[in-house]
């Protein structure tokens, strides 16, 4: 296997790997204000403090779904996830620290699609 190979194939994971780290951060230095932003919206109201007691592990399910709803908001706000306030009064600082980890799944899922169809080739 040649280097160019190994390196598409191990992209996705460091990528995955850089994911996680970078979920963490977000946990431990805006997950606070995230939540306080997101104060009126029934998921946040409902399952934040619950998940943010499960340790590190409820807080990047915890980001996950922020990130989810902040990005795609409309379909949040049909199901009754997020408050139409709330999404409108977002801090933009913060919105754009979750559109770079939503750029970053998507990076992972697409890499790891060409990863697996390069592999399929040979």
């Amino acid at each position: 296997m040649s280097w160019l190979a190994f390196w598409i194939l191990a992209g996705p994971i460091l990528l995955a790997i850089a994911s996680t780290a970078y979920s963490l951060y977000l946990r431990l230095r805006y997950l606070d204000a995230m939540l306080e932003a997101l104060k009126n919206s029934r998921y946040v109201h409902t399952w934040g403090p619950g998940l943010r007691q499960q340790g590190w592990f409820g807080g990047l399910l915890l980001i996950a779904k922020i990130a989810g709803m902040v990005t795609m908001p409309r379909v949040s706000i049909r199901i009754g996830e997020l408050d139409p306030e709330d999404n409108k009064n977002f801090p933009p600082h913060l919105k754009r620290l979750l559109k770079i980890k939503a750029v970053m799944l998507v990076g992972i899922a697409v890499w790891g699609f060409i990863a697996y169809g390069l592999m399929k080739l040979e």
